[in-house]
């Protein structure tokens, strides 16, 4: 699986807080949802460009 989320960044938003290592893992698999669920729509749809009102 490929990783489509940047660690650093995810720290970097969350500020003050702790994450689990697992939290990664756990929020990657969730934005690899959302993008399949995306894709999916914009097929449906007759697209090929994944827009905004996909999500």
């Amino acid at each position: 699986m490929t990783d489509l989320i940047v660690k650093a960044a995810v720290k970097n938003q969350l500020d003050d807080k702790n994450v689990a290592s697992d939290f990664y893992d756990a929020l990657d698999d969730e934005v690899a949802t959302v993008l399949d669920n995306a894709a999916r729509r914009a097929e449906e749809n007759d697209r090929k460009t994944v827009q905004p009102r996909d999500l």
